[in-house]
């Protein structure tokens, strides 16, 4: 697993917000579009692997 410092500058700020200011309304949304959006990045890398 990576360290914190070794991931990319936007994600370090994004958990910098999350874990610090973001209210927990934002947090709800923020929770879904991430799941959201990782299980789409997921679903399309193991399509891609599939086809090989």
């Amino acid at each position: 697993m990576k360290r914190f410092d070794d991931y990319p500058k936007s994600i370090k700020k994004a958990l910098r917000y999350i874990q610090q200011d973001a209210p927990l309304a934002l947090l709800n949304q923020l929770e879904a579009s991430l799941t959201r959006t990782i299980k789409k990045r997921k679903e399309s890398l193991q399509k891609k692997e599939n086809e090989l």
